[in-house]
């Protein structure tokens, strides 16, 4: 799964630095004589075997590295916890997934040159002050919005939403059947309540103005400008009209996913990983794909090229934390694993997904290859890294104001207000 967006000083875990003990797991050690770290996180797709045979995949071809894994506590939570890491002397050698802003300012990580990054189709993706610290590996929409076939033909819902008031109209008739029209997710896993939010703020505000998270770091814009808080009030709409269960915020993001397989509700906006449980862990019903709907019904399509694996330059063993990292990401079993596994879109030139994969993976594959043809594809919003991204800690603090709109615990001037302020401190 993707990265958080932005870090520095904010939000730490709420344990004592002190006394911060790294979670590793049995048999996490993996081959010879120069020993780096590597911080890895688990999901339903990313278990501890794929972790494990990918780990191995390398070491058998660089004997002489040897790797201690690393597991973050949860998911969404591995850049908190790499920063717990650091700041109790424990850094990693190697992060997957973790975002380097804030990391890369204080001069904790290894700034990747041109040719390292010669076999990558977007290497100059994500730039913090010129220099790119984290490998552009992969590609993922977020968020698709993916739907129960059965749940839709049931409820009278025969195409697949394109405009906005095309969504409403379906969730409303979905509604009407006694049908929950979007499942989401929340508890300690935060990003499966934004997500809604994440497609609104990236199609109406970016559709417009690809460079409006860059302005709101220039203090050019704010989110309690009008268009912003537009967006915020259609997302909170759809909780008051009850398209949203406001008890859900609670669950995480492998209740969420699998209330989605085991039919609770009837469209699922996720990134572009979920096709592979969709995929894999096949429900009773077929499931299919849209793009985000746009007020007009334009083609604009949120996605994010990083999420590779970043190195602290100050590893005791570099070279050897360098060439994992690069080993890991470029090989071809590795990328196909991605893809299966959890549904990557790998940004390497000249790679091609396996024939063999599933049906939703095609279908999520083929709306970004079309959106890429007609140069629709756009910065998701939280998502984002580096230079054009949120300050560091807000991707917790709009994952929070999401949560506080689906229930209700503050009104959309509130929530601007608060982002606002939040940005302030996170300077």
């Amino acid at each position: 799964m993707k990265r958080v967006a932005t870090l520095t000083a904010a939000v730490l875990l709420a344990v004592g630095l002190a006394g911060c003990q790294v979670k590793s797991d049995a048999g996490g050690t993996s081959g010879g004589g120069e020993e780096i770290s590597f911080l890895t996180f688990e999901t339903p797709n990313l278990t501890p075997d794929y972790w494990n045979a990918a780990i191995k995949r390398v070491t058998d071809k660089h004997p002489e590295i040897k790797v201690k894994k690393l597991v973050a506590p949860t998911a969404d939570g591995r850049t908190a916890y790499a920063k717990q890491l650091l700041q109790s002397g424990q850094f990693p050698d190697v992060m997957i997934a973790v975002t380097p802003a804030g990391f890369a300012e204080a001069g904790e990580l290894y700034a990747w040159n041109p040719d390292e990054l010669k076999d990558f189709q977007f290497p100059t993706a994500n730039p913090i002050k010129g220099k790119y610290f984290q490998l552009p590996a992969n590609t993922q929409t977020i968020p698709p919005i993916y739907y129960n076939k059965k749940l839709f033909a049931d409820a009278g819902v025969t195409g697949e939403p394109k405009t906005w008031d095309e969504l409403l109209a379906a969730a409303e008739k979905l509604k009407a059947k006694g049908t929950t029209p979007f499942v989401i997710g929340g508890g300690k896993d935060g990003f499966a309540s934004s997500m809604i939010l994440a497609g609104i703020v990236s199609t109406d505000l970016y559709g417009k103005n690809k460079d409006w998270m860059t302005q709101r770091r220039e203090d050019k814009v704010k989110f309690a400008d009008a268009d912003f808080q537009a967006a915020l009030t259609k997302f909170a709409d759809l909780a008051n009209k009850g398209y949203i269960d406001k008890a859900s915020v609670s669950r995480d993001y492998a209740a969420t996913e699998q209330a989605f397989l085991d039919g609770k509700g009837a469209m699922y906006p996720m990134g572009n990983w979920f096709a592979a449980n969709a995929d894999t862990k096949k429900p009773a019903f077929d499931i299919g794909v849209f793009n985000f709907p746009t007020a007009d019904g334009k083609l604009i399509v949120p996605a994010y090229t990083g999420g590779g694996m970043i190195v602290s330059a100050n590893a005791k063993n570099l070279s050897a934390a360098k060439k994992f990292a690069l080993a890991f990401q470029l090989d071809k079993t590795q990328l196909d694993q991605s893809v299966k596994a959890d549904g990557l879109f790998p940004a390497i030139k000249g790679y091609t997904p396996p024939a063999d994969t599933g049906p939703v993976f095609k279908a999520g594959y083929k709306l970004y290859e079309d959106a890429v043809k007609e140069n629709a594809v756009v910065h998701t919003f939280r998502w984002e890294t580096a230079d054009d991204g949120l300050l560091p800690g807000m991707t917790d603090k709009v994952d929070q104001a999401a949560q506080d709109l689906i229930t209700g615990r503050k009104s959309v001037a509130d929530v601007a207000a608060f982002l606002d302020t939040e940005w302030n401190k996170a300077r």
